[in-house]
């Protein structure tokens, strides 16, 4: 396939409602109007991302699971032999949903940024995430499980661990402690945060974005080999550094990098996924003609001048400010202006 004909991914924030206070969100969900749309016109967004005909479409936000219809809009993604990706935070999610996720099967991935409660909360911003995690692991656990024993093919499910460096001395913990609980998990990811949205403001950048050499090692064959022997001989293990996501015009030159499309929840249609910047509306153009616009957003001289020279993950971060600010909306950048700087303690919402 070539990268200019169609989207292979499209990642569709379906709305900015969440019940979480992710200290990295990428989107500022639960901090930002919703923009999440009815029933009605969410269905049209399928239609017009399932007209691009991308291998996979992966549903976040934001809460996917809060949005309502969401597994009708699931069902008519999957009809036309498109594959789901799922990503929850787990805190909505229970045992009335799983008939509903056995019956579709989109793979489910789990947003678990902490092997532990202590680390997982403050970086989730909300007592209890940790533990509501689990529970929704094991709901998924034991459908799983059951689906097995009738002779059914087991759920898809795993989890998709943004790496902080709060959280990055708990790898081998996620491989020790937590996986093991759940038998039927398939994978367990777990990828460097990067430089967007929240993840994006100095302080940030000073305390929790991962140092140069923390992201080589994330990538690294030795602690692949590392964590490899301590999981789960059933568990598919990926690490990332996450560059591909920067859309670095050496990258793109190599084919090495994230191509994809992002879709925000009102149909907006950004050029590259992490940063700001839209091309056009789903519900109001073409799609095919917001895909070409994407692709020359790559190859923009303002965009490569500004990605060419970033080496580190600070410059990164100075290159992902640049572009946001050169692109975005008046609006986006008020909202970039006005987000709060991380606080050395984090604070906690109750578990209400």
């Amino acid at each position: 396939m070539l990268v200019a004909d169609r989207p292979g991914y499209i990642l569709w924030d379906i709305t900015y409602n969440c019940p979480l206070r992710c200290v990295h969100c990428y989107s500022e969900s639960g901090r930002r109007p919703s923009r999440q749309l009815s029933l009605r016109d969410n269905l049209r967004v399928a239609d017009a991302i399932i007209s691009l005909a991308p291998d996979n479409v992966g549903l976040g936000g934001g809460e996917a699971l809060v949005v309502p219809g969401i597994f009708e809009i699931i069902e008519r993604i999957t009809s036309a032999g498109i594959g789901v990706y799922l990503y929850t935070g787990g805190w909505p999610l229970r045992e009335r949903a799983m008939e509903e996720i056995l019956r579709l099967r989109p793979q489910v991935n789990m947003s678990v940024d902490g092997a532990t409660a202590e680390v997982h909360d403050r970086i989730r911003g909300r007592a209890g995430s940790f533990d509501r995690a689990m529970k929704a692991l094991q709901l998924l656990d034991d459908a799983s499980c059951e689906a097995r024993r009738h002779g059914e093919p087991p759920l898809v499910f795993g989890i998709d661990s943004t790496v902080l460096r709060s959280s990055f001395g708990q790898l081998e913990l996620f491989c020790t402690e937590v996986a093991p609980r759940f038998p039927q998990m398939g994978f367990l990811y777990l990828s460097a945060v990067v430089p967007s949205g929240l993840a994006n403001r100095q302080s940030f950048v000073e305390q929790e974005l991962l140092s140069d050499e923390q992201a080589a090692w994330l990538a690294s064959p030795e602690l692949a080999e590392r964590l490899k022997s301590l999981a789960p001989a059933s568990l598919e293990l990926s690490m990332s550094d996450n560059w591909g996501t920067s859309m670095h015009p050496d990258r793109i030159a190599a084919g090495s990098f994230f191509a994809a499309m992002a879709v925000e929840p009102d149909g907006a249609v950004r050029a590259m996924c992490i940063y700001e910047g839209v091309v056009g509306n789903i519900l109001e153009e073409d799609p095919r003609l917001l895909w070409k616009r994407s692709v020359a957003r790559w190859h923009d001289p303002f965009v490569v001048d500004t990605l060419k020279p970033v080496r580190t993950m600070r410059e990164w971060a100075e290159a992902a400010r640049r572009i946001d600010r050169r692109f975005g909306t008046d609006d986006d950048r008020a909202r970039i202006e006005g987000r709060p700087e991380l606080s050395a303690v984090l604070p906690l919402r109750g578990r209400s």
